[in-house]
C-alpha cells in the first residue's frame, strides 16, 4: 500500500505503529497485554491503580505494596519486549507522586496521566527521560497544563492525549455534559486542542503532538483521527479481548456477548462518571444499594469510606477476577462491536491493515 502509517517520534522515542493500548485499572492493562502490543510496533500502557491491594495489610503497607507491583510490571515488561511501555497514573490516587517516581526509576518509556490535572508531573519526575502525556478532554484543561509546565518547569508535554466521552470507565465530564454529547465529540475537541498546540509550537519552535482516544474501534476511525490531525490514536476496550489480556474469561465474555443498551454511565465513588456494563453490582448501586466499606487503603483522595455507596477498586478487582455480579465492568461505548476473542497480533495487523487502506483512499479522493 503507498500510504503507510506515519510511526510516532517523541524525541528519541519512536512508536513505529502510531496506535497506544490505554491503561486500564484494576489490573485489565498488564505487563502481558502492554508488552503484546510493544512487540507488534503500537505502545502498551500499564494500569499503576491497584496493584496492591491485598486484604489485611495497613494503609502504608498498601503505598508499599504499590509502589513494589509497579516497578514488578515494568520490570517483567522489559523481560517479555524490547518495545515501548508505558505507564498510566491517575491524579486522583493518594500515592501519586510515590508511583510517579517509581514509573521513572524503573525508566519506563512514558507516564500517561489524567483523573484529575497533572500540573506537577513533570516535578516528579526530574533527571529522568521519562516522556510525559497529560490526559485531557477539554481544550481548557490542555491550555492549563501547557501553561502551567511552561511556567514553573521550563519544559512541554512530550504529547497530549485528547480523550472524548465515548470513552470507557472514568470520564472527564460532567453528568450534564454526558447528556450533550455531540457538543464534546471527539472529533472536536482534537480540533480546538490542535489549535492550542499549534500556537505553542510556532511560539517556542516545538512539537506537541496530539493523540486521540475514546471511542476508536477500527482503522477508519485511525485513518480519520489522522487526517484531522492527530499523530497516533489511543484504544483500550478493543485489547481486553485479547489472549494476552490476563483478566478472568467471564469478563471478556461480558464483552462478546454485549448488546448496544448493555452500557450505562454511573455514578463512580471517585467523583466522575463512569461507562460501565450493566452488571447485576451495578443494577443494585442503581437501585441505591449499599455496602458497607471498611477501607484502610484510601487509595483515593476523593473517597470517603463513611459516604461512599461502594468501593469501587474492590469492584473493579472483582471483575478481573471473574466475580461478575459483584462487579463494575467498564467499557467503551463501542464494546457491543466486538463479536470474538483475538490474539493481539491479529488486532493490530488488522488496525493497521484498514487504516493504511482508508489513508489511501482518503489521498485519491485529493
Amino acid at each position: 500500500m503507498a500510504n503507510k502509517l506515519k510511526p510516532l517520534q517523541i524525541g528519541s522515542l519512536e512508536i513505529k505503529v502510531p496506535i497506544i493500548q490505554g491503561g486500564m485499572g484494576v489490573a485489565v492493562s498488564t505487563a502481558s497485554l502492554a508488552s503484546a502490543v510493544a512487540n507488534c510496533g503500537g505502545a502498551g500502557t500499564i494500569a499503576s491503580v491497584g496493584l496492591g491491594f491485598s486484604a489485611g495489610i495497613s494503609e502504608k503497607e498498601f503505598m508499599k505494596a504499590s509502589r513494589e507491583g509497579l516497578a514488578q510490571e515494568i520490570r517483567k515488561s522489559k523481560t517479555l519486549t524490547p518495545g515501548v511501555v508505558g505507564v498510566n497514573i491517575l491524579v486522583a490516587l493518594n500515592n501519586y507522586e510515590d508511583l510517579v517516581r517509581t514509573a521513572a526509576v524503573e525508566k519506563a518509556d512514558f507516564i500517561a496521566s489524567g483523573a484529575g490535572l497533572p500540573l506537577k508531573l513533570p516535578e516528579f519526575t526530574v533527571g529522568s527521560a521519562i516522556k510525559l502525556f497529560p490526559i485531557v478532554s477539554s481544550p481548557r484543561a490542555a491550555g492549563i497544563i501547557i501553561k502551567t509546565w511552561k511556567n514553573r518547569y521550563n519544559r512541554f508535554p512530550d504529547a497530549i492525549i485528547v480523550e472524548g466521552p465515548m470513552a470507557g470507565g472514568h470520564l472527564g465530564f460532567s453528568f450534564d455534559e454526558m447528556q450533550t454529547m455531540d457538543e464534546y465529540s471527539l472529533e472536536r475537541l482534537v480540533s480546538d486542542v490542535l489549535k492550542i498546540t499549534s500556537e505553542y509550537e510556532q511560539e517556542y519552535n516545538v512539537v506537541i503532538p496530539v493523540i486521540a482516544a475514546g471511542g476508536i474501534f477500527t482503522g477508519k476511525d485511525i485513518a480519520n483521527f489522522i487526517r484531522l490531525g492527530a499523530s497516533a490514536v489511543q484504544m483500550a476496550t478493543r485489547f481486553v479481548a485479547t489472549f494476552e489480556c490476563s483478566i478472568h474469561e467471564k469478563f471478556k465474555k461480558l464483552y462478546v456477548e454485549a448488546k448496544e443498551e448493555d452500557t450505562v454511565i454511573i455514578k463512580s465513588p471517585v467523583g466522575m462518571p463512569g461507562r460501565s456494563l450493566k452488571t447485576d453490582f451495578v443494577k443494585r448501586m442503581e437501585e441505591g444499594k449499599r455496602e458497607a466499606v471498611r477501607c484502610k487503603y484510601r487509595c483515593l483522595r476523593t473517597c470517603d469510606p463513611v459516604k461512599t455507596p461502594y468501593c469501587i477498586a474492590k469492584a473493579l478487582l472483582n471483575a478481573v477476577s471473574g466475580d461478575i455480579d459483584n462487579a463494575v465492568v467498564f467499557a467503551g461505548s463501542n464494546v457491543f462491536r466486538i463479536k470474538n476473542i483475538v490474539s493481539v497480533k491479529e488486532l493490530m495487523d488488522e488496525l493497521t491493515a484498514e487504516a493504511a487502506e482508508e489513508l489511501d483512499k482518503q489521498q485519491l479522493s485529493f
